[in-house]
């Protein structure tokens, strides 16, 4: 069994702060049958922490709590469309946690984009912000491999293609969301210079 790291064992950014502690506890539960997907979000949190100084000082718990819910709507108890990030941000609202937060997770990573190449309904339900938030989410998410480990965009979006398919939803998402993707990390890039040189 893969090794799942306990509160004590992640970064205090993340722990000294209830409410990410609260989120990751969360993703731990619900993912407790899914090791891989378990290593992807927490690789995809602790590159959120990374990244935290390209957003607000007072948006940094928010951006480190949808790292680590961004992907429970894989579990089998969220699954309601089959849409993991709508899914994973109905579950949330149901469990009253905030609709800035659920909004991040259903729209995480461009999500927008395969909702419409796979049909998926609902997505309006939850405003997309399009935010330095948004942004290094994404960001966070697409350089962080299928088992945390830290990936290339570039590697990742073809990753992507290769295990879905050029001709697949995926394939004809691609098309609207790889330049969304990649404009989110140069903005995420400039974020963080300008904030190393204040």
């Amino acid at each position: 069994m893969a090794y799942r790291p306990t509160v004590t064992d992640v970064p205090l950014i993340i722990i000294d702060r209830l409410v990410p502690a609260r989120a990751m506890c969360l993703a731990d539960e619900l993912l407790v049958d899914l090791p891989q997907r378990w290593s992807h979000t927490a690789g995809v949190a602790g590159r959120a922490a990374d990244l935290a100084a390209a957003v607000d000082p007072a948006d940094r718990d928010l951006l480190l709590c949808a790292a680590w819910l961004h992907d429970i709507g894989y579990a089998a108890t969220a699954r309601d469309t089959g849409f993991h990030p709508l899914d994973g941000a109905r579950l949330l609202r149901r469990r009253g946690w905030p609709v800035r937060l659920c909004a991040l997770v259903a729209h995480h990573s461009g999500a927008s984009f395969l909702a419409a190449a796979q049909g998926v309904a609902g997505m309006a339900e939850f405003g997309d912000e399009r935010s330095a938030v948004t942004d290094a989410l994404a960001c966070a998410d697409q350089t962080t491999g299928v088992r945390g480990e830290p990936v290339f965009l570039e590697d990742r979006l073809a990753e992507v293609l290769r295990r879905h398919g050029a001709f697949s939803p995926h394939g004809a998402a691609h098309v609207g969301r790889a330049p969304y993707l990649r404009a989110a990390a140069s903005r995420v890039q400039a974020r963080l210079l300008t904030a190393a040189e204040a």
